[in-house]
């Protein structure tokens, strides 16, 4: 199973995909960290600490930031959180990159459980680089919706199904 969860920030999205991923297994699902943690940035290694504090010892935790393929394997539960990190971290990569990955995790027989933060609803970037990620956002976006079997989106920590 495939599952989308895509929201705005702190629209409580991750909350909701972490108890989906949990009600998929029996076993301690994955939850990959697609963070780039190498930068010097207090504010967001407080947000990945407050992610890691809630799911404790729920997950098993990778950190893969750039190759989702490398990590995934069949017969487990996952959860990619998130789409958005891996998207930046990739921002020099062209579309088809990314869209090839997307297609060889829609082939591997395990659930996973996308998280997306959604930023097309804006006007357009001025610069070229915020341009290509809010543009890749909703290329993925598309791409992962059609790949899963549901999708949800999230505001205010409630979800509407869309698919």
């Amino acid at each position: 199973m495939k599952i989308l969860y895509f929201g705005g920030q702190k629209s409580g999205k991750s909350s909701l995909a972490e108890k989906k991923a949990l009600a998929l297994t029996k076993n301690k699902p994955f939850y990959v960290a697609t963070y780039n943690n190498s930068y010097d940035d207090k504010e967001m290694h407080k947000r990945v600490d407050k992610h890691k504090k809630s799911r404790e010892d729920s997950f098993i935790t990778i950190e893969e930031q750039r190759d989702l393929t490398k990590v995934l394997k069949p017969n487990q539960t996952y959860l990619v959180d998130c789409i958005s990190m891996w998207i930046f971290n990739n921002l020099d990569e062209e579309e088809q990159y990314l869209k090839t990955q997307l297609e060889e995790l829609e082939k591997i027989d395990c659930n996973i459980v996308f998280v997306l933060n959604e930023v097309t609803s804006g006007v357009i970037p001025f610069d070229k680089d915020s341009r290509k990620f809010v543009d890749l956002t909703g290329i993925i976006g598309q791409k992962l919706a059609k790949i899963c079997d549901e999708v949800y989106e999230v505001k205010f920590g409630l979800e509407s199904r869309l698919k």
